[in-house]
């Protein structure tokens, strides 16, 4: 039996408001898109409201259900857990999936930067669920970018729609990041399209009952191929071949031959997926299929980058709850509830320390998604080509570390919600043991976190010789010189200050040694992701202060709201921001603490 009384999650929708409106200023933003006129606050808010009720009330009972459940498989069919199926037609019925998609493919015209909020609600509610309708916005961006005009009228309509749901096809059982190992075949046909044989492993949502049909985006070799990624060509299989009509007609040669017994996220089918001679359409030019997918790629780095919260979210909100209500042990200097037979464990230092650690994390790395998400939108639809390219070199630069600095974070904070429970949190019916097992595939998806690294250092930052990262940086010192002035912001800005100019330092310095020795910048740059990590969101909530304390001095906003999110910054610049002095030592520590030792000497 499924106790349905596991941690519900509320949706912090104070905290969104403050992060989209007061810090990111989104209703600014909003006015200067074209495509954003009916993005107005009241019906930013009005969808807000009804996106949390959605979160709420549908998906998060079904959380536990389906990982109780998980997905069952049967001759090559995919049953998912009880009420999935139901949510999701819910949730189509909704319009949600079309919400931000463009009018001329049947959406609704708004901007993607408030998708991003709705899923950020929808995958802490219920990340199993979240995802089937999540791998979907990757392959609509993919289509509409890549696709020709009747690819597009055949596929995307009802990929906007939701009635069909969409995934990415790229892994295979001897290759996972280096894609360029795959073997998936495509044949010509006659009639222009493709035979597509082959087997892909890991597909998330890749079969399941809750839509009509699936478009996987697949990549394979054409005939003659050059080796390696050069070679490599993306195509469109659906699950249902199409008539003259647009409509499906025939179960198409590609089925599911088993899913996946995992870890977490139980609720989403992870899949094999056999090709047997499929039927599948070329996307963009041939050999050039990895660089159509990094369309979606980018979108899904992002969507990774989102889970990483919702685990930190969930976990706190879990975390808060039981630390009010357990009784456990006196308070250090005193009795706080006498009549009690002991002290709420809220009150210990370290119970403090785990949730937040939590709390700022959440909300840090709310800011630092939602700023992303704005990026994206001004890249995508702005009429400016300047400040289309100024956003597509800020999001190139803080992509992957959004990607792999907040699933790991998040996944810390999820192993503090269990910590915080203490032996409850191993048990299944508080939640937080599903809730760190799902937020350990986090640090995989879409590439590892050593991936994220080695594009962050290698390709973001010394491929464009600090050009990308000078750019950041130097905003950043901007936003320190225009508030230095301000004694009470001190505190705040100080360590900001010095983090940023060692960045550029230690940066520096990594360049120099990798010109020696290539096996430096590998060596450093985990610890570099993770450093840069902590600078980007110690100048998010830097941000958050000088909007905090503008609206105290103006007596404007929740005080109480205010003073906690003053208190939470300076926890995080006193008690996390400091993590960089023993990451700075240790990326430059060099390469020879690893690479020295004989590979024979790693047995025992």
């Amino acid at each position: 039996m499924v106790n349905l009384s596991m941690p519900t999650y509320n949706p912090p929708l104070q905290d969104i408001r403050f992060a989209m409106r007061d810090v990111l200023d989104f209703d600014d933003h909003y006015a200067q898109l074209p495509c954003a006129e009916d993005a107005d606050p009241e019906t930013v808010d009005a969808i807000l409201e009804e996106g949390a009720k959605f979160a709420r009330d549908v998906l998060s009972p079904l959380n536990a259900v389906g990982d109780a459940q998980g997905c069952t498989w049967v001759d090559g069919d995919v049953k998912t857990p009880d009420g999935f199926r139901e949510a999701y037609q819910q949730y189509v019925e909704g319009g949600w999936p079309s919400m931000a998609q463009s009018p001329k493919l049947g959406g609704q015209g708004l901007p993607e930067s408030l998708g991003t909020v709705l899923s950020e609600m929808n995958g802490t509610a219920n990340w199993s669920w979240a995802m089937y309708p999540g791998l979907s916005h990757g392959a609509m961006n993919t289509l509409a970018a890549h696709g020709t005009e009747e690819q597009q009228q055949a596929y995307l309509s009802k990929l906007v729609s939701g009635e069909w749901t969409g995934t990415m096809c790229l892994t295979e059982s001897h290759c996972g990041t280096d894609l360029g190992l795959l073997k998936t075949r495509a044949e010509p046909n006659e009639d222009g399209s493709f035979a597509i044989t082959g087997q892909k492993i890991f597909i998330s949502a890749g079969e399941h009952d809750m839509a009509d049909n699936i478009v996987h985006i697949v990549l394979a070799r054409l005939p003659g191929a050059p080796a390696g990624t050069r070679g490599i060509s993306l195509f469109i299989v659906p699950k249902f071949t199409l008539n003259a009509a647009g409509d499906t007609e025939s179960r198409n040669a590609v089925s599911c031959g088993s899913i996946e017994h995992k870890m977490g996220i139980h609720g989403n089918a992870t899949c094999v997926l056999n090709f047997d001679g499929a039927k599948g359409f070329l996307i963009g030019q041939p050999n050039r299929g990895l660089n159509c997918m990094f369309t979606f790629m980018n979108t899904a780095r992002i969507g990774t980058a989102i889970q990483g919260l919702a685990h930190t979210e969930l976990a706190f909100q879990g975390s808060l709850a039981y630390a009010r209500d357990r009784l456990q042990m006196r308070s250090l200097s005193g009795a706080v509830n006498p009549e009690k037979v002991a002290d709420p464990i809220i009150v210990h230092p370290d119970v403090r320390r785990m949730l937040l650690t939590q709390k700022a994390l959440a909300e840090g790395g709310r800011m630092f998604i939602y700023r992303c998400a704005q990026l994206v939108d001004i890249a995508h639809t702005s009429p400016s080509d300047e400040a289309r390219a100024t956003a597509e070199k800020e999001l190139a630069l803080l992509t992957p570390i959004a990607k792999a600095f907040l699933t790991e974070t998040g996944f810390e904070a999820a192993n503090l919600g269990l910590q915080v429970f203490g032996g409850h949190g191993y048990i299944k019916e508080w939640g937080m043991e599903q809730n760190v097992r799902d937020a350990r595939i986090a640090m995989i998806y879409e590439g590892t976190t050593g991936i994220q690294a080695l594009d962050l250092l290698g390709r973001k930052v010394l491929g464009s010789q600090g050009a990308l990262l000078k750019n950041y940086t130097s905003q950043i010192q901007q936003f320190c010189a225009e508030h230095a002035d301000e004694p009470r912001l001190k505190r705040y800005l100080q360590p900001l200050t010095r983090v940023n100019a060692e960045w550029n330092d230690l940066t520096q310095r990594i360049g120099m040694a990798a010109l020696q020795d290539k096996e430096e910048a590998g060596a450093a740059s985990v610890d570099y992701l993770m450093y840069s990590g902590y600078v980007v969101m110690a100048y998010f909530w830097a941000q958050a202060v000088v909007v905090a304390h503008q609206q105290l001095e103006e007596g404007r906003g929740d005080v109480t709201f205010l003073r906690a999110k003053l208190f939470t910054a300076r926890f995080y610049m006193e008690r996390l921001l400091p993590r960089t002095h023993s990451l700075a030592a240790t990326m430059l520590s060099g390469a020879e603490n690893l690479m020295d030792l004989d590979e024979a000497h790693f047995a025992l």
